[in-house]
């Protein structure tokens, strides 16, 4: 983690002055009052009231939680508003917990309130990072290996974690609209054009500007594209910061920094009322997020990495975008996702045939090579989407293959827009002459065929090798995406063993705007670690057989490969022909 840190003065300043007494569970009887802290307007911490209805045992593994009703200010209008969670509730000026949970469409602001010894024990949690995840190269969805919530709004009336309010600023509401099932899932709620978005101030804040009631943005993404999640601070314990009362994403150790939030205004709703805010200024790194609460430290600045998105057309930029993103091995891999879609789809239309060229690469921390983004996409109709996820799954798959040292430096990226579907079919493939013998050249013709009857030839040679032994010579046509599945079964499934071998098979992974001819036989094959081992002799072939891990066997044999190019298009598509080597 690279850290910025305040001076030590102030944050032993600020940490004397806000070192609590806690109320203990087992003390909590119904029919008690206390005083619940938020903030309703401004940064202006209010008060609350509230009564306790009883403790709910064993609510979750090894977890009680306490049933209050809420009053005071405007809950009697609004009901639990998402953005109150982690607002602190004291019985005889001693810390209770935190308001963490409510019922959905509930007509009083009966809340669930976290007990605070549950959140304390987040810093207690190892800070190792998580391991490797399943995700392959064909993924569909960058969300699937983070825990789902549930349906937020179940109509069996559930009391659930109160939504988080994530804002978005500058991103098209197609790209809400689109994310917008996944983020509900992660029990996320995406508000546009309901904060204040833009650039929060690079220099950190005071800590002792912060204190427990405090609203706070937990920022994913700054710059000319902004997503900050909204919650409020629960307690601050010689420097600590705990938070929401509940799991932001729940993806364990992190490094997401926070910035203290203004509240704009409160919008009530018949499903659930919010709090519109803006973030102000840095105040630390929310350095784990666990089932029961958030938690990090003031005045340590989180690493962030610029990601960069520039659209041409005809050579010419046209719109570029500068931000900040989280450097966290789950999350930055979906936000580069939404950044390419929203910024596709804010200066191209939506339907209709198009093609983008994506061109750039991922810079990582340290020694470890670059990962190469190149490839091209078409189509009538959601190509923005195809784009975003085709260009995010290799980052994703990397950052996820269990290499901790992976850190990314930074993300860079150019997309060259067009107003047609650049796209060929692979329809005829011939080979001649039928039989050759070796030394002798088969000359292979493609027809490659596109929209308004379009037509291209493309011929290579490939000469039969002297001594190649008699047999049916086979000649596969295929695009890039075929070939890739082909021949790399191994990366897909299996398990690099080191960063540099992860990034060179991912990075010799073909592009789309060629056809790659694979020669081949009908014999045994065996492939370790992308490399081919075509036909090897009996007793080598008993050995890799017998392995369970380090060879994966095939049928056939590859040869050789060539290309066809067929110039500034995608091809798809496949076809296979054979010859008969005579002697």
């Amino acid at each position: 983690m690279h850290r910025f840190v305040v001076p030590a003065a102030l944050l032993i300043a600020a940490a004397a002055s806000a070192q609590p007494a806690y109320f203990p569970l087992k003390d909590i009887q119904p029919g008690m009052h206390g005083v619940g802290k938020t903030v309703f307007s401004g940064t202006r911490i209010e008060d609350f009231q509230v009564q306790i209805l009883g403790v709910l045992e064993n609510i979750g593994p090894k977890e009680s939680l306490i049933l209050a009703r809420l009053s005071g200010g405007p809950l009697a209008e609004t009901g639990v508003m998402q953005g109150m969670s982690g607002s602190p509730v004291y019985i005889d000026g001693k810390l209770v917990g935190a308001v963490a949970m409510a019922f959905p469409f509930a007509k009083e602001p009966i809340a669930g309130i976290r007990p605070i010894e549950d959140m304390l024990r987040v810093s207690n949690v190892s800070s190792e990072p998580m391991r490797q995840v399943s995700l392959s190269l064909d993924s569909k969805d960058l969300t699937a290996m983070l825990p789902r919530r549930g349906e937020a709004m179940a109509a069996d009336m559930r009391m659930v974690d109160i939504a988080t309010p994530v804002s978005f600023g500058g991103f098209t509401q197609a790209a809400i609209e689109r994310f917008a099932p996944q983020l509900r899932a992660l029990g996320l709620e995406p508000r546009q054009g309901v904060s204040a978005g833009g650039r929060v101030p690079a220099r950190m804040g005071d800590p002792a500007a912060l204190e427990p009631g405090a609203m706070i943005s937990v920022e994913l993404m700054t710059g000319d594209l902004s997503i900050g999640a909204d919650g409020t601070v629960t307690c601050i314990d010689h420097g600590k910061v705990y938070a929401f009362g509940h799991r932001f994403l729940s993806v364990g150790p992190t490094e997401l920094p926070f910035a203290r939030s203004q509240v704009l205004t409160l919008l009530p709703n018949l499903a659930s009322s919010f709090k519109i805010s803006s973030p102000k200024e840095w105040m630390g790194t929310i350095s784990q997020d666990r089932d029961t609460a958030i938690a990090g430290e003031l005045g340590v600045r989180a690493h962030m990495a610029p990601i960069s998105i520039s659209l041409f057309r005809g050579g010419h930029k046209i719109e570029g975008y500068e931000m900040q993103m989280v450097n966290d091995r789950f999350l930055a891999p979906f936000l580069m996702q939404i950044a390419v879609f929203s910024a596709i789809d804010s200066t191209q239309r939506t339907l209709g045939a198009a093609t983008y060229g994506v061109r750039g690469e991922v810079e990582f921390q340290g020694n470890a090579p670059p990962l190469k983004l190149n490839n091209m996409y078409a189509g009538d109709a959601n190509t923005a989407m195809q784009v975003s996820l085709s260009s995010a799954i290799p980052l994703a798959y990397v950052l996820q293959s269990g290499f901790s040292s992976l850190e990314v430096k930074k993300v860079e990226m150019e997309i060259e827009c067009f107003d047609e579907k650049k796209q060929l079919q692979i329809d005829q493939v011939v080979a001649a002459p039928e039989e050759v013998r070796p030394g002798e050249t088969v000359r292979l013709t493609t027809v490659l065929v596109g929209d308004n009857g379009m037509e291209v030839t493309r011929t290579v040679d490939y000469q039969v090798p002297v001594g190649a032994p008699e047999g049916p010579l086979c000649f596969t046509v295929v695009d890039g995406n075929l070939a890739n599945l082909t021949e790399y079964r191994q990366i897909i499934g299996g398990a690099p063993r080191s960063v540099e071998r992860l990034l060179d098979n991912v990075n010799k992974l073909r592009a789309n705007t060629k056809a790659y001819v694979r020669v081949w036989r009908p014999e045994p094959n065996f492939q370790i670690e992308g490399e081919d081992f075509p036909d090897p002799p009996p007793s080598l072939a008993l050995i890799l057989g017998a392995s369970q891990t380090a060879a994966l066997q095939g049928r056939n044999s590859k040869i050789e490969e060539l290309e066809i190019s067929a110039g500034d298009a995608v091809i798809s598509g496949g076809k296979t022909v054979q010859v008969e080597v005579k002697e």
